[in-house]
């Protein structure tokens, strides 16, 4: 995501705005300190997006995970797996 100033906010701002909606949100400073934020209204709001588990109980790792393909490792470098 970009910052722009507020002069170049208001000199480029049919540009911005159409970045904005193909989903390339920006961020509108003044005097280099972040204001607001312009992004497409129908837009996800990453403070509501669950990303931590959000795959809960829809796969499983098997409680060999960690030892799985160690015949195949050896073979390749000769050491112990």
């Amino acid at each position: 995501m970009h910052t722009v100033n507020i002069h170049e906010a208001k000199t480029n701002l049919s540009r911005l705005i159409e970045q904005a909606v193909q989903g390339e949100p920006f961020i509108i400073a003044k005097a280099g300190n972040p204001l607001v934020k312009v992004s497409r209204l129908d837009a996800p709001d990453t403070a509501r997006m669950k990303r931590l588990g959000f795959m809960a109980g829809q796969i499983a790792v098997p409680d060999d995970f960690d030892r799985m393909g160690s015949e195949e490792i050896e073979q390749l470098f000769g050491g112990e797996a």
